[in-house]
């Protein structure tokens, strides 16, 4: 067909038709570019086929790959880890709120506790009332550690009541107490009860120390104990012990030989009788007691004269010894060396005083030094110490009366002591013996009531009193 004869195709058509005259003209004209684009078309067909596969193979496995994986487990995994990290982090921002709001309520039960515990202690020491309930746990706890003694009897029934000093009048050298007093049978003629003297603002104990050896039980001191809240004084009278008083139901005799004879009952009865005194309580310590009280606070200082020295590190005062080493000056006696010093009788004080007079002037000054030494421990000290020593104390001393001495001594701040001896200096007489006592002091009784009732109750002033004061 010529290109004359296309008029039926339409234009399209004309073109093609065309185009294939025109490459197969070409191709006869030039063979080898013929066969060289049919190569050429041929390696593009491959080609073309290789991508084609290839991408059928990706296709392939993508498929595959989109077949094995389960969307929605892997989102709702996916979403669950999510949730979990988030629960996590809640936890610990909820541990943490909880660790705060735990420190706050702790700190605030912390901060309320002490102030509760300040308002306690505040009402406890700071009111009067609630002191009084630290001086009840107390008193109970001395009461509960004392060795008590509930032996002694009731009141002694009294008649013929005493003038407000507590004094009536009465002969001096023991009034009209002869020989002829006694009837036939030898028993005492009965005497008048007396009213002892007792005061609000004083509380008077009798204090003894029990001498047992070779089975005796005499009194080796015998002292008063008066808390006095006029003047806030602790004031320490000794009582010589060989005074000769009245016993009752007994003959008269020295003093130290009334335990012996009656026990505590009888003692007490004798000081208030003779002496005019209302006694509240006794406590009493023996000879080991009192060591171990005295090394318990860790000795007393006690400066010695050279007289007194000698005679201790000589004799069997100091009943160890291997203790009997004192030295004339200052020293710090133990317990067994402060009950030797306490017991001398043969040599003068360093002040010059001799006999009963010295050893009860002794007495006093060890007395006074372990007031001294107790008072100056720390709390921790006082309740360790009065702990082991309330042990070696006998007494009939009630739970309420040790509240009212610790509310006395402390609502008073009482820290003085003052001492006293009765009798005083001129107000006796010593003769070798009297109505078959040998070596009594018989007592101008009128002169040292007086003397005693001033300095105890204060009835003159103190200066009245000055030269009987140690």
């Amino acid at each position: 067909m010529s290109k004359g004869e296309n008029t039926d195709l339409s234009d399209m058509e004309r073109k093609e038709l065309d185009d294939e005259i025109s490459l197969a003209e070409g191709a006869e004209d030039h063979p080898d570019d013929l066969e060289r684009n049919n190569n050429n078309n041929d390696t593009e067909d491959e080609n073309f086929t290789i991508e084609s596969n290839e991408f059928i193979f990706i296709e392939e496995e993508q498929d595959e790959f989109d077949m094995d994986v389960d969307w929605d487990a892997f989102n709702e995994a996916l979403k669950q880890q999510v949730e979990e990290e988030l629960a996590a982090s809640d936890k610990d921002k909820k541990k943490t709120d909880r660790m705060k709001t735990l420190r706050k309520r702790v700190l605030k039960i912390a901060g309320a506790s002490f102030g509760i515990l300040f308002l306690f202690v505040l009402l406890l020491v700071g009111t009067k009332g609630g002191r009084r309930v630290l001086y009840r746990i107390a008193g109970s706890y001395i009461h509960g550690n004392v060795d008590l003694d509930d032996s002694m009897g009731g009141d002694t029934p009294v008649i013929n009541p005493i003038d407000n000093n507590g004094v009536e009048e009465r002969d001096s050298a023991m009034d009209s107490w002869t020989n002829e007093d006694q009837d036939s049978q030898g028993a005492t003629p009965e005497k008048p009860v007396i009213i002892p003297r007792q005061e609000d603002y004083v509380s008077n104990f009798l204090i003894f120390g029990i001498e047992e050896i070779d089975g005796a039980k005499n009194t080796d001191a015998i002292m008063l104990a008066s808390i006095n809240t006029k003047d806030d004084t602790i004031k320490l009278t000794s009582l010589l012990r060989d005074t000769l008083v009245e016993i009752p139901g007994h003959q008269p005799d020295k003093l130290n030989s009334v335990y012996a004879r009656g026990g505590t009952d009888l003692l007490v009865e004798t000081v208030e009788q003779n002496y005019r005194i209302k006694i509240e309580g006794y406590a009493s310590i023996n000879f080991n007691s009192f060591e171990a009280v005295v090394n318990l606070l860790g000795g007393v200082p006690i400066e010695l004269g050279e007289e007194e020295a000698k005679y201790l590190n000589r004799t069997n005062y100091i009943s160890n010894p291997a203790y009997r080493n004192v030295v004339p000056g200052s020293n710090l006696l133990n317990g067994n060396q402060a009950l030797g010093y306490c017991r001398i009788r043969r040599v003068p004080t360093i002040g010059g005083a001799n006999d009963d007079y010295g050893r009860t002037q002794r007495q006093r000054k060890v007395i006074s030094a372990i007031f001294n030494r107790y008072k100056n421990k720390n709390l921790i000290e006082l309740f360790t110490i009065t702990s082991k020593c309330l042990g070696y104390v006998r007494t009939n001393v009630t739970k309420e009366q040790i509240e009212g001495m610790l509310e006395d001594i402390i609502e008073n701040k009482i820290t003085k002591l003052d001492t006293c001896r009765i009798p005083a200096n001129g107000m006796f007489d010593d003769p070798s013996i009297y109505m078959g006592v040998k070596s009594p002091l018989v007592l101008q009784w009128d002169d040292n009531i007086k003397e005693l009732h001033q300095f105890i109750f204060l009835d003159e002033e103190e200066s009245d009193a000055e030269d009987n004061v140690n």
